[in-house]
């Protein structure tokens, strides 16, 4: 399973880190990626990352505010995120997709992020 954490309330601007915690089985091969749902919005891809952490990849909204990363020895992904802004406001899920799956086949239960102006 996956646990997200590291939500919270930020000012505009701000920074937070969220992580997203793999267990029961090991994840070092799976496929990452991060995903957030606003209200009234459907779910949109944030960022992910390939096994290794050689390949990234960004939503155009968040490119260069963002960053993602993993250390498979803790079986940790993370997702670093500076500048942000209100439209950030969203819960945010982390979601693993097993090598040779056609999908995510794995998701974390969310962590809210809310971003005041």
């Amino acid at each position: 399973q996956l646990q997200a954490s590291g939500g919270g309330l930020v000012q505009t601007g701000g920074s937070l880190r969220l992580s997203c915690a793999a267990s029961g089985r090991t994840f070092s091969m799976d496929f990452m990626g991060w995903f957030r749902q606003a209200p009234g919005k459907e779910r949109e891809f944030v960022a992910a990352i390939t096994w290794s952490g050689g390949s990234t990849y960004y939503a155009d909204s968040v490119k260069g505010r963002f960053t993602i990363s993993r250390v498979n020895a803790k079986n940790t992904m993370y997702l670093q995120m500076n500048t942000l802004k209100p439209e950030d406001t969203a819960v945010y899920y982390c979601a693993a997709q097993r090598s040779g799956a056609s999908q995510y086949d794995y998701w974390g239960q969310g962590t809210q992020v809310t971003v005041s102006s």
